[in-house]
């Protein structure tokens, strides 16, 4: 949780780098996630000094496609995080998956609680993506997404599908599997040679271009925690029937 708030990595994350043994309170390794950390503490990731941040920040990017959403990268390619506004000190982090060749939406932010509640796979935001082949695509193929289809033994099933030309789908997704839409066109041996992102939840891409961004709206941002609320409440729910 310091880590989360003081905006070094979302809670997973972070979690991670504890079980790495790169972290320290009061120079003494961590190893277990959850042990507090108490007003006085030094806390110290890699020997580099942590302190929270007092201001949150939460962005919305429109990626171009040729750009990672790691904060690293071994291979140097390079980093959505370096077309954020150069005026921003705090350390920020990608929320969501985009791949490296795909474009669109995706939110930054230092903000611990608010990626951990919308990074949660059970935290049913819908995103949708426009889809571009590079040949026309079969009418089975929406139909089968749509009702749900196994890939080497893994379930796919978007929310919605919708065939806009010859070459081009609108797909939404709520779970949102690593590279889902790339895994099921590969099935039906087509490839995606455009898939961009138009929204997350109630966030728009809207008129952004390319490599811009803009701070998420205060009226977004309550929407996405209402969104995020009701499904934390439905889990409670789910628990409580025991219908889990």
């Amino acid at each position: 949780m310091y880590l989360a708030h003081a905006g070094i990595a979302s809670r997973r994350a972070a979690e991670a780098l504890i079980a790495g043994g790169r972290v320290t309170v009061n120079g003494r390794a961590v190893v277990t996630p959850g042990e507090k950390v108490l007003p006085g503490d030094e806390v110290r990731l890699d020997g580099l000094l942590v302190r929270p941040e007092s201001r949150r920040r939460h962005l919305a990017l429109h990626k171009p496609p040729g750009y990672i959403c790691s904060s690293r990268d071994p291979q140097h390619r390079p980093l959505a995080l370096d077309l954020l506004p150069r005026d921003i000190r705090e350390r920020l982090y990608s929320v969501g998956r985009l791949d490296y060749l795909s474009s669109g939406l995706i939110f930054f932010t230092n903000d611990g609680d608010f990626a951990a509640r919308l990074g949660h796979p059970r935290a049913g935001l819908e995103k949708e993506y426009i889809v571009e082949a590079s040949g026309a695509i079969p009418g089975a193929v929406p139909e089968a997404f749509a009702a749900g289809l196994s890939v080497e033994g893994v379930w796919y099933r978007a929310l919605a599908v919708e065939k806009l030309g010859r070459k081009t789908l609108r797909v939404v997704l709520v779970e949102g599997k690593n590279r889902e839409i790339r895994r099921v066109f590969s099935h039906f041996h087509l490839h995606p040679a455009r898939l961009h992102r138009i929204r997350i939840g109630p966030v728009l891409l809207g008129n952004l271009e390319p490599g811009e961004s803009r701070p998420l709206e205060e009226k977004e941002l309550r929407e996405l925690e209402k969104l995020t609320d009701k499904t934390n409440e439905t889990k409670k729910s789910i628990r409580r029937t025991g219908n889990w």
